[in-house]
């Protein structure tokens, strides 16, 4: 497969040839689902906290004696089965933060790269910068190149002054090619990728 190299004003300049393996028939869909999930996991706050019988509020007195009073045998106030005393097994701060092997990472990646090609969502341009901090000139330079909605855009580095630009665009996504992932991918409508970051991504999916 070849894509079209487009410069900053939306000209053609060129074809790229993709080197890794578009794969067909959906395969690695289940490789893009593992890497969402995830995703979604990581982002989770996992905050949820209970007081156990130790944390609540109370004395520690035993309230009666053990015997000879005719009342059921109780130890402490704070115990799970009183109002207000603790609770048992309860939700406690925890991360659900779970990793996936880098096979499954890359696998994701490059079936979510080629349904983005299937579907000719993908851009290419020869470079990405910014001269000034200009939120209106980083919107018109998307415009130009045909994306509108939500996009995720790929480059080697990011370029202070270009991610300034594009980071109060609505919808629109700056990211080094060595950190992007199969969920930015998928979540935007359009791909706009540098000659470059492209080339990056394809020695570590081919």
């Amino acid at each position: 497969m070849k894509l079209t190299i487009k410069d900053t004003q939306g000209n053609d300049r060129g074809e790229l040839e993709v080197r890794f393996p578009v794969v067909e028939g959906g395969k690695g869909t289940q490789a893009v689902h593992d890497v969402v999930v995830a995703f979604q996991a990581a982002q989770r706050s996992g905050t949820a906290s209970t007081k156990t019988m130790g944390e609540v509020a109370g004395s520690g007195k035993k309230p009666w004696r053990q015997k000879g009073t005719g009342r059921a045998r109780v130890g402490e106030i704070r115990n799970p089965l009183w109002r207000h005393g603790g609770t048992v097994f309860g939700p406690q701060p925890r991360s659900y933060d779970f990793k996936l092997p880098k096979k499954v990472e890359r696998g994701a990646l490059r079936a979510a790269l080629a349904q983005k090609m299937r579907d000719g969502a993908l851009v290419v341009v020869d470079a990405l910068s910014s001269g000034e901090v200009k939120t209106k000139a980083a919107a018109e330079l998307l415009k130009r190149l045909g994306i509108e909605g939500k996009a995720v855009v790929i480059d080697t580095a990011l370029d202070e002054k270009f991610a300034k630009s594009v980071r109060n665009i609505a919808g629109v996504e700056f990211v080094a090619s060595a950190k992007v992932n199969a969920r930015s991918v998928m979540n935007a409508a359009k791909v706009v990728a540098t000659r470059g970051a492209l080339e990056k991504l394809q020695e570590v999916l081919a």
